[in-house]
This record gives structure tokens, sequence and C-alpha cells, in this order.
């Protein structure tokens, strides 16, 4: 990074949105996208090619959970600062994020006088942490107590794609394992929930706030 110049890279699996983006990042900043990308494998791709300053993150996007994204961006490129950009407000998924090892989550109702700033200050300093969600949201984060959570790290993520309807393949190639480690993770997932089917088993994690 040089000066006031940064390179950025955009995911997000709508591409007007994007398009828009890119305008209101690019111009009269100095600033550079050096790629664009619909997925998280794409951002994964991305970030590791470019090794952007700053990448901003869609949440809601197809294939693996945002969490999970935000943790292979991290690992591939520890210096990348994370710019979350959403709808989604919830408490407990900003506190996930972030303590994950986004920099910074937005909403998508901020302006551009709100967004330049906030990717300046993340991209200059690795210590600054920005969030800007709705003042009811704010003031939830960290109030709850975490949830105990029976289920194992890989067997919430297996329950999560489970949760977005994801086939048993799908879900083998998502996470990189065979589906008979699928299978396994959902045999323990249904014996520990108490489950007797797929539904079943995220009716009662989400129940009880493990999902």
């Amino acid at each position: 990074m040089t000066g006031a110049e940064l390179t950025i890279v955009l995911v997000d699996d709508h591409v007007l949105f994007r398009e828009g983006l890119r305008q209101l990042l690019t111009y009269d900043t100095g600033w550079t996208v050096v790629g664009e990308g619909a997925d998280g494998a794409e951002a994964l791709r991305l970030v590791r090619e470019h090794d952007p300053d700053v990448v901003l993150l869609d949440v809601e996007m197809p294939g693996q959970p945002a969490v999970r994204t935000v943790e292979q961006l991290r690992q591939a490129a520890p210096r990348t600062r994370i710019v979350v950009l959403t709808m989604h407000d919830d408490p407990h998924l900003v506190q996930e994020l972030l303590s994950r090892g986004a920099s910074a989550f937005l909403t998508k109702t901020v302006g551009r006088d709100q967004l330049l700033p906030a990717v300046r200050a993340v991209a200059h300093d690795s210590d600054t942490v920005l969030v800007s969600v709705q003042r009811s949201t704010f003031v939830q984060i960290g109030r709850d107590e975490p949830v105990p959570s029976p289920l194992s790290p890989r067997e919430r993520e297996v329950l999560r794609l489970l949760a977005q309807a994801c086939s048993n393949a799908r879900i083998a190639e998502l996470l990189f394992i065979t589906e008979g480690t699928v299978k396994r993770h959902l045999t323990n997932i249904y014996a520990k929930l108490n489950a007797v089917s797929r539904v079943d088993a995220i009716l009662k994690a989400n129940s009880a706030r493990i999902l």
C-alpha cells in the first residue's frame, strides 16, 4: 500500500451492486479494484492471487458460510483487511465475524461518506475495528453469555451447510472431506441433538441458539 492508494477485492453475488460499489470506491480516490467474485471460493482465489489491502465481503452468498470464508481469508492473507458489508445486522453474527478476523462490519445502508473512511481506517491501522449497525443491535453485542454447544466446530460447519439445503456431496466438496465423513458427522449431530432428521436437527439447533 502506497500513500492513499489501496487495492481492493469485491465479493458479492449481485453484479449490479458490485458495479455500483466499484464506482463508489474508485471515483476520485486513487483506489483500484483488482478483482471481483460472487462467493467464498472466488474470494479466496482472488485474495491469494492479488494480496489486496482490503476485501469487501457479503454475508449471504452461495456456498460455504461467511464465517468459514473469513477464517480462510485470514489464514491465506493475514495482512488483508476484511470489511463485511451486508443487509444483516444480527448481533451474534456481528460478534462471530469480528471474532474470526473481520476488521469491520457495515450494513449496506451506509453511504459513501461512511464507507470510504471505514475502508481507509481499517486499511491503515490493523488494530482498528469498526461496526456500523442499528443501535438496538449494537447494545446486544456481547450481552448474552456464550451458548455452550455440544457440537464440534466441524459439526457446526456441516450443520450450517445442511441448513442451506446442501446435499452430502456438496458439503463434502465445500469442506474438502469425503461423503462418508459427512455422514459420520451427521450421525454424531443427530445423536448429540437427539434429532431424527435433517430438519429436526436444524430446528433444534436454532432453538438452542447453537447454529
